[in-house]
């Protein structure tokens, strides 16, 4: 089967779930004996930067922002946009504030969904042309919801099932004004009837946009995200130094303040000297007011040195992170539709410690590999930390049953089949 992946990159800039997923599914449907092309939108792809020479970048970050903002530039000669989706100024985006901000996008999310009635009707057709000359695809899936406005058109040149994933469009949504909001969920629920079904993450992030995009039980399946166990290095718990993780975007939402806090509250305790906080995930412009704060807090009570921030996230560089640590929390401030990050740390033997909040109760019931608490507090946090690091026992039996789980329920070639099995049903 010829598979067309339509995914907005990253830039590599930080952790970005949705670029990992889309890469894991790469990998394992090509290993099922599959042809699968990613069409990067936006951003160069996240660990993809080799993708920049195969296939074009569409929807060009800095030219599509311009063109939305700055009609004049919807008229600039081609060789402009090639300028601005090059490979200096794509990493220069990626690193600029704003970039992953939906504030003052507003606008620019409503005319991706518009489609060919949008601000972006030449890009959108620039893009179909493309894979229709090129690719010749039997299933095109587009990687989120908030580019559901590529669907129709993708339909009528093409003519093959087009598929859409479900995950965290709400985080996108949410932050921006009050009046765009409906808008955007009701473009939204008119634009899903262009593609042929919605696969959500996870059961959690399936009832939600059920909800929010007025969607019917039919229109919606779930399929979980999967790792190839075999690409992390299960290390058990016990000989490994006492640190906690984190591994996410260093960010306010993603709540690596609470981690820090946590981590404070945890030194004052008797017998946690040898206790470190790795954390690795990387940033945005955006954050650095905010990461430069967490660390201003950790100087305060004399703990810096016991900070160690891993700039480097992929390949064998992630592996060596969760060799060093003992237990991983992301403390998600609304929680999430899933959450890589989690099966990735129980892959590799180190238990999860998640608020009960979104998916995280879900994927934690599911694996074995580790507890959740509420209220999503430092305090908290901090005492379920010390309950676990005083508990080796029960630290290694989490590690334990987390790999297990991950293989069993978690595994990227069993989901892939279910994919596979899905697409197959779409073209009968």
């Amino acid at each position: 089967m010829n598979i067309i992946q339509i995914i907005p990159g990253s830039g590599g800039s930080f952790y970005c779930g949705n670029c990992l997923r889309d890469s894991k599914y790469f990998n394992a449907l090509r290993a099922e004996g599959h042809k699968v092309t990613k069409i990067p939108m936006y951003l160069p792809l996240f660990a993809d930067e080799h993708d920049i020479s195969e296939v074009p970048i569409f929807y060009g970050a800095i030219s599509t922002y311009l063109k939305q903002v700055y009609p004049i530039f919807r008229k600039a000669p081609a060789w402009f946009d090639r300028m601005l989706n090059s490979k200096p100024m794509m990493k220069l985006a990626a690193s600029m504030a704003g970039s992953t901000n939906a504030k003052g996008l507003e606008d620019m999310t409503v005319s991706m969904l518009l489609g060919e009635e949008g601000a972006q009707k030449d890009e959108l057709d620039h893009m179909v042309n493309w894979i229709a000359e090129h690719c010749q695809p039997d299933i095109i899936h587009i990687s989120n919801a908030l580019l559901l406005g590529l669907a129709r058109r993708l339909k009528e040149k093409i003519g093959v099932p087009v598929l859409c994933t479900l995950q965290d469009e709400d985080v996108w949504i949410d932050p921006m004004q009050p009046k765009f909001q409906k808008k955007i969920w009701d473009l939204m629920h008119e634009r899903a009837n262009d593609v042929d079904v919605l696969v959500s993450v996870s059961d959690f992030f399936a009832g939600v946009m059920k909800k929010r995009m007025n969607l019917p039980d039919e229109k919606v399946k779930t399929i979980h995200l999967g790792v190839d166990v075999e690409d992390y290095q299960y290390v058990s718990t016990k000989g490994k130094e006492r640190n906690v993780g984190y591994i996410s975007r260093m960010c306010y939402k993603d709540g690596f303040d609470i981690v820090v806090d946590a981590f404070i509250e945890l030194k004052k305790k008797p017998g946690f000297e040898d206790v470190k906080l790795i954390a690795t995930g990387g940033s945005t412009g955006d954050d650095a007011k905010f990461n430069k704060e967490q660390r201003r807090k950790l100087k305060a009570h004399n703990l810096l040195d016991s900070l160690e921030v891993l700039p480097d996230f992929e390949g064998k560089e992630v592996n060596d992170f969760f060799k060093r640590v003992s237990l991983i929390s992301v403390p998600v401030r609304i929680g999430e539709a899933f959450g890589m990050y989690l099966i990735e740390s129980m892959a590799s033997g180190v238990p999860v410690v998640q608020p009960a909040l979104g998916a995280f109760p879900e994927i934690v019931k599911l694996s074995g590999g580790g507890v959740t608490y509420m209220p999503n507090t430092p305090q908290k946090l901090s005492e379920t930390w010390t309950d676990l690091l005083s508990n080796p026992d029960k630290l290694e039996e989490l590690s334990r049953k987390g790999y297990e789980g991950t293989l069993k329920k978690f595994n990227i070639h069993n989901h892939a089949k279910e994919i596979i099995t899905l697409y197959e049903s779409l073209k009968k």
